[in-house]
């Protein structure tokens, strides 16, 4: 038996998430017109969770992949290699993204093109792969942080890596432009998680504020799905 999908609401509730250690790191806020508010993140113990929370989320900006290829044979993903390109210096911020084969058991990280960043998360991407399907794809979407800010920064990557202090500052005062009430987000004290997590989950936020708003971008612009039906992108 389906879940209701509980009361109706003057306001949508979007939100940013990013795996989180063995959890999920999800910012939300409530919107209605030109009013945004932002409430601090919260942790979920698995992506069903953040499906199932209730009232729905409007618009969820997901810091992991959807849509895989098969096998890492053709290449990899148009819109991994595409951001990479546009993205310049900034561009290592975009890990390989896994394949179908990579969730096989036994496959190794090498058979299954991972970088080391990517293979550490594979559990929260199994997470993805088990409970997304396309109609799914309406509310769910996939996300880059470093995408994000390169819109905020009027199309142009960022100087600094967010693992520096001269990157967070540069990333915080484009968000504190563009974002009210950000500070809820990425002066949050949530113990382990570092600054970059806080920054990175506030950039997807307004980018999930412009998909709202239907005036995110999306990449590629010419849609391509898997083989299962799930389309392969970045929407920032």
């Amino acid at each position: 038996m389906s879940k209701r999908p509980g009361p109706t609401l003057p306001y949508n509730v979007i939100a940013s998430a990013t795996p989180y250690g063995s959890q999920w790191l999800v910012a939300s806020a409530k919107t209605q017109s030109a009013t945004f508010a932002p409430e601090p993140p919260k942790v979920y113990p698995s992506f069903l969770e953040i499906l199932s929370e209730r009232p729905a989320f409007s618009i969820v900006l997901l810091n992991a992949s959807i849509g895989w290829m098969d096998d890492p044979s053709k290449g990899g993903r148009t819109c991994d290699n595409r951001a990479r390109k546009m993205l310049g210096r900034r561009g290592s911020a975009v890990h390989n993204a896994p394949t179908r084969l990579s969730f096989k058991e036994g496959t190794t990280w090498a058979e299954g093109n991972l970088d080391a960043a990517t293979g550490v998360l594979m559990a929260r991407y199994r997470e993805v792969l088990d409970e997304m399907a396309s109609y799914h794809q309406r509310v769910v979407y996939e996300g880059q942080p470093e995408l994000s800010f390169y819109q905020l920064n009027g199309e142009r990557p960022l100087r600094w890596s967010k693992n520096t202090q001269e990157g967070q500052a540069e990333r915080r005062a484009l968000l504190e432009g563009a974002l009210p009430g950000v500070e809820k987000i990425v002066d949050c004290d949530l113990g382990a998680a570092a600054p970059a997590h806080l920054l990175d989950l506030a950039a997807l936020l307004w980018s999930a504020r412009r998909i709202s708003g239907h005036s995110a971008v999306r990449l590629p612009a010419e849609a391509e799905w898997d083989s299962e039906g799930l389309r392969q992108e970045f929407v920032y």
